[in-house]
């Protein structure tokens, strides 16, 4: 399935030189490196098409209707405080599948999930959406990427009388 020659090869072009010093830290290296970068063509083709499957993609544990985590469930009740769009959301179930598991970790170089991406571009684990959805960061990025359901979408100048 994978390229091991290919895969050898990066692999030695990146050891760094200090690790061939040793066969024992070479080795330990090159193993360290090969954990790391295991994500098939196909997985990574796959992942790409699911981030891009919809403006909003969240790869959780379990579904939005049954998160299996407390960390899925604390980022679907965040995506659905904030007002994102139904039509613009779409989720993957890492459980499912033991390569999509590891793979969206090695594909973001994140290790946690769930994970979430707008408008194709990592945002980071419930950690990160917690803080941004409680220093506002979040409502402004759903806003600028124009995935708010209709209704919870508002303007600088509609904000701005509101408060007045």
């Amino acid at each position: 399935m994978f390229s091991r020659s290919i895969l050898s090869r990066q692999l030695f072009r990146q050891a760094a030189p200090a690790a061939v010093a040793t066969a024992p830290a070479f080795r330990s290296s090159i193993l360290l490196q090969h954990q790391r970068r295991l994500l098939s063509d196909q997985t990574k083709q796959a992942i790409t098409k699911a981030v891009a499957s919809a403006p909003v993609v969240l790869f959780m544990k379990g579904t939005p209707e049954t998160p299996q985590c407390g960390f899925s469930r604390a980022s679907i009740q965040i995506l659905g405080l904030q007002g994102v769009d139904p039509n613009k959301f779409a989720a993957f179930n890492v459980l499912e599948d033991p390569e999509l598991r590891q793979g969206i970790k090695e594909f973001s170089d994140w290790p946690t999930i769930p994970q979430l991406y707008v408008d194709k571009e990592f945002v980071g684990g419930c950690d990160i959406i917690m803080s941004m959805h409680q220093n506002g960061d979040l409502a402004k990025l759903l806003d600028e990427k124009k995935v708010l359901a209709a209704g919870e979408e508002t303007s600088e100048a509609e904000s701005s009388e509101k408060k007045e």
